[in-house]
């Protein structure tokens, strides 16, 4: 028999690795889906003391990762993301605290009834199952999501970008180390043991190991997942947030939320991509608020009536009204009133994160109603959207789709339900 090429070996290889995760997966849900809260939540508190304990390492391993990065050229924006620092590991580890103070989703009665007959139904949790995690650069999505999908009764599979594979498997091994402590099986969280690309294609067809596919990440990422996958998918597309400023905007606050939903972070799917502002109201409020993000380093692309404003203002072509920038940069329209602003965002954004700075109730209640995103806010800034800003605790994503989840993905999110009906003997005639 002549025996298969290199790449043909490789591939089985990398096949075969990816079922004997499935099947550790599967096995290792079997167990959590029945672990009483108290145990799972014993488990968070061990991954977050884990963490804390191996900040050392996650550092140097993050350095890593940092150094690899540079060398490749990766943006300012992109290294902010890879980034890991005290204060971020901290996070890291009272996020999963903060998962484990919350309820128990596993359980939970839904809602319930008595039929004529004497049957009892009741509508109640349970976890989806095995859950396959495909994201970027961001390590601490590696804690956030092994520590959902651990709270609610599901095992994870992760596959995290290249860029941040040594912070990844460094967080992991914290994890494995608290859920030994807990007495739960470490392939309850795993992570796919290589950075290369055609494992997110293997597991997008592992339709018998794997019950749901989360992505998280670029346009490209999120496109090919759904083409792809043969496994149902809770997307998180890109974050073209916008920041509309009404005429009846209170003039400090309107630069005080535009400024932190562009500046706060520029690297996060909630930073603010666009600004609208009201006409009429342009020409006393919008040049407080291009001085204010010109002085922070923002660059600005203008419509011809917002140049007229700002000779720092460069001219936006029609692909800035799309464009999710994830850097220090703005587009900037100015628009009629409050109706033409839900058409231009309705039109031009991506169903994630929209604002509107106003005093006037009517307006926003309008602009709430009518723009068609997950999440939308009034008179605050669009980096509140955020699984912990919610009272979560974390979130794997946010959800741009319409079907079981939409907004912020945490552990209600993560589960599913099933029909409990207890009778008496009945019979149906």
């Amino acid at each position: 028999m002549t025996p298969p090429d290199t790449a043909t070996a490789t591939r089985n290889d990398l096949h075969a690795q990816m079922i004997a995760l499935g099947e550790a997966a599967r096995a290792a849900m079997q167990e959590l889906a029945s672990a009483t809260a108290d145990r799972k939540n014993a488990a968070l508190r061990a991954c977050a003391a884990a963490i804390r304990a191996g900040a050392a390492g996650l550092k140097a391993a993050n350095a890593e990762d940092m150094e690899a990065a540079g060398a490749r050229g990766l943006t300012g924006a992109m290294l902010d993301r890879l980034m890991l620092d005290d204060a971020r590991i901290e996070a890291m580890a009272k996020g999963l605290e903060e998962i484990a103070a919350l309820d128990d989703p596993v359980g939970a009665v839904m809602a319930e009834w008595d039929r004529p007959n004497g049957l009892h139904i009741a509508r109640v949790r349970v976890p989806l199952g095995v859950i396959g995690i495909i994201y970027e650069s961001r390590p601490n999505v590696t804690a956030d999501a092994g520590g959902l999908c651990l709270k609610s009764g599901n095992a994870a599979i992760l596959r995290g970008g290249s860029e941040s594979f040594r912070s990844s498997t460094a967080i992991v091994a914290c994890l494995h180390r608290g859920l030994r402590e807990a007495g739960l099986p470490e392939a309850a969280v795993q992570q796919v043991p290589t950075s290369d690309r055609a494992a997110v294609g293997e597991m997008l067809t592992m339709s018998g190991h794997i019950d749901v596919i989360v992505p998280r990440g670029g346009k490209g990422l999120i496109e090919r997942v759904q083409n792809e996958s043969r496994i149902p998918v809770i997307a998180h597309l890109d974050g073209n947030c916008h920041v509309y400023v009404d005429g009846a905007a209170d003039p400090a606050m309107a630069v005080s939320v535009v400024h932190n939903a562009k500046m706060r972070r520029t690297g996060v799917c909630g930073a603010a991509e666009s600004l609208l502002v009201a006409r009429g109201a342009a020409a006393s409020i919008l040049p407080a608020i291009i001085e204010d993000l010109a002085a922070s380093g923002c660059e600005i692309r203008g419509d011809e009536a917002t140049r007229a404003l700002d000779p720092r203002v460069v001219p936006a072509a029609e692909a800035d009204w799309s464009a999710e920038y994830l850097d220090a940069v703005i587009s900037v329209k100015q628009v009629a009133d409050v109706d033409e602003a839900i058409a231009h965002i309705n039109r031009y954004g991506s169903h994630h994160t929209d604002s509107i700075v106003t005093g006037d109730e009517a307006a926003a209640g309008r602009f709430l109603e009518r723009v068609d995103s997950a999440i939308v806010l009034h008179n605050a800034s669009t980096q509140f959207a955020d699984g912990g800003e919610f009272g979560m605790g974390a979130e794997i994503g946010i959800s741009t789709g319409r079907l079981h989840a939409r907004g912020p993905v945490g552990v209600e999110q993560l589960t599913t339900f099933k029909y409990v009906v207890r009778g008496a003997g009945q019979v149906r005639p």
